[in-house]
Formats: structure tokens, sequence, C-alpha cells
């Protein structure tokens, strides 16, 4: 699926973007996939709601109306006029929620009823409701619908959001998750509800459309677990019963919206080697780190997040080794819909 030229392993991580009124994909959106589109090259998408409870952030997009599906199909072909690949990151953010994001005011869902720390990033988040496990199969098929709207808007496949403390990650990790059922508990309890979702959505649009996403290593919005190199190694084993096309996974240096941090080098190695598919690895590349993670085989592929917002043809950039554009963070979610989000200037431009 993927090509050996590095520039065509350069992929356009998911960002979340804040430009989606009322939950609607946008017209500039066109603009901005397109803009950062080469041949051959993925791109991941913002995260996506799969149903009106997944919401915790301003105007950020989703997939589980009909209205949602059309608004992604002129982006999507515009991506594939120039010759990308382009997956549709699915999500539910859980617990990382407030009233007024839920349709009638009612409490965020979560494998808990432990809230996020009021005032972490800077939001009050509402405690959470505990869903129940006769709940559960219907959080299930909400990703799988959602898969299914993705595919019928054209996206090539989707990437399952199991990572930065959200409702999969909710369920994973043993610092949030305190369940007394099948689960909660034992790391295969634990794992059961992000299986349960890539068992679903593979048998609804094929394995070969699928990747997932990780955070084992980070602690964003409360969410920690106490052996994170036991989880991570556990779910790419069992993510390889499904056949998935790739397993996404965050550099334990980098932690939510950070900067990057020291350290931990070489981490993600034993998941690496035991996930037998390709292996994309993001937080805190840069050229030359990218570079050298293809070429010692630590990753088949290299996301990345800041560097490709703020330089649009970041690829061939990176291809003639010129200078970078830094990322302007005041106008990461702002609204607007061209500054901070289609105004970064092209090399030639520059």
């Amino acid at each position: 699926m993927f090509s050996s030229n590095f520039c065509d392993r350069i992929v356009l991580a998911p960002l979340t973007r804040s430009r989606s009124y009322n939950n609607v994909p946008q017209p500039h959106a066109v603009v901005y996939y397109s803009q950062r589109a080469t041949k051959g090259g993925l791109l991941i998408t913002e995260a996506t709601g799969v149903s009106d409870t997944a919401q915790g952030y301003p105007h950020t997009p989703g997939i589980w109306t009909k209205e949602q599906v059309e608004a992604w199909k002129p982006i999507v072909d515009a991506v594939h006029k120039k010759g990308g690949i382009f997956f549709c990151q699915i999500w539910h953010v859980g617990r990382v929620s407030t009233y007024d994001f839920q349709t009638n005011g009612q409490a965020p869902i979560s494998s808990t009823d432990k809230g996020v720390t009021p005032g972490l990033d800077g939001v009050d988040w509402s405690p959470p409701r505990r869903l129940s496990k006769e709940e559960i199969p219907s959080i299930v098929n909400d990703f799988r619908l959602a898969a299914r709207n993705a595919i019928e808007a054209g996206f090539d496949g989707v990437e399952i959001h199991g990572a930065n403390g959200y409702l999969i990650e909710q369920f994973l990790k043993d610092q949030v998750n305190d369940r007394t059922d099948e689960y909660g508990g034992s790391l295969e309890n634990r794992s059961r509800f992000a299986l349960e979702i890539v068992k679903a959505v593979t048998n609804e649009i094929g394995s070969n459309k699928v990747g997932i996403r990780l955070s084992p290593f980070t602690d964003f919005m409360d969410s920690i677990d106490s052996n994170p190199d036991g989880l991570g190694l556990y779910l790419a084993n069992e993510l390889n019963k499904f056949n998935i096309v790739y397993l996404h996974v965050i550099e334990p240096r980098v932690n939510g919206n950070k900067e990057v941090l020291e350290g931990a080098e070489g981490q993600l190695l034993p998941m690496r080697k035991a996930f037998k598919k390709s292996f994309i690895a993001a937080g805190g590349y840069d050229r030359s780190k990218g570079n050298r993670a293809v070429a010692e085989n630590y990753a088949d592929l290299i996301a990345f997040g800041r560097h490709f917002l703020a330089n649009p043809d970041l690829p061939k950039r990176f291809e003639l080794d010129a200078v970078l554009i830094k990322y302007d963070r005041n106008t990461f979610y702002t609204p607007d819909p061209v500054v901070g989000y289609t105004d970064y200037p092209f090399l030639e431009e520059a």
C-alpha cells in the first residue's frame, strides 16, 4: 500500500483544527487537505466523531449523519485528485467532554464515573457516567456505522482513535478503568472494548482499510497505565489477529499537546517488532530523525503534525532539505477558515 520512497512515507498526522461548524466539514477543508496531498502520500483526517455523544471540543467534524457524509465527499475527492491516500480518523471523546457538548445536557459517557481533573487543559470537564455493560455494544456499533459512512464518503479507510485519553483509552488504561465486569480488571478485559471495535470495523469495511492509533505511554487527560510496555505489546500482538493495515503509535517522549520531552528513545521497538503490518511512529520527529527511524527499520512511516500544518508541501521541503516555516500555536484551534489553516506558504511562495 505504501511506497518505499521516504517522502511517500511522510504521513499527515490527525490534527484537530476546530473549523467544522456545527460538526459539519466545511468547503475550506477542501483547500486545507488538498494543499497537503501528494501522490502516494497518506493523510489522516482530524478526529471525527462517531455519534452525537462523541463531541468534546468546539467545531470538530462528525461522520454519523448523511449531511456530514456528503460534506466529506468533495474533500476526499480533492485529495484523490492529487493522488493522495486518505483515511478518516474516527473517535469518541468519552469523559473528555462537558454537559454543553452533549445533545440533552447529559453526563458524558466513559468506562468509569471518575472525571478528568477540573481545569485540566483549561476546561472544567463534566463528571462522566459509567457505561453499563449492556450499553457497550451500541457504542461499538457507532464505530462500525462511522466506518461504513467513511467508505461511503470515499475515504480509503479509517483510523480508529485509541489514543490520547479518549473513550477507547479510558477502557484500556488501569488508572482510569475501575470496572469489575468483563471490561475491567485484567489487561485482557480492559482491551476487550478496543478489540471489539476493531473486529466490528474490519468486518464492516475490510481489514485492508483499517488502522488504529495508540498511546500507551502518555498520561494525557489523566489517562495513565501502570504497565504501558505490557499494554502496548499485548495490543500489538492482538491486533495481528485482525490483519489491519497499520498500527500508529505515539512516542513516549510526547505527551498530548505539550512540547517534546527528553528521553524514551526506541521504546516503541517491541511493539514495532510484534506487529506484522505497517507501523507508523509519531511524535517529536524532524527530517533527520524520521530518515533514521525508517532506515533503521524502527518504523515504516513517520507521522508529522505541527511541521505538516505549517508546511503544506512538507514532503518536497524534506526532499530538498529546505528550511521549514515555524508553526503558530496561537492559531491551531481558532475557527477562522484561513488564518493558521490555509495561509501557510508553499516553498516557491516563501
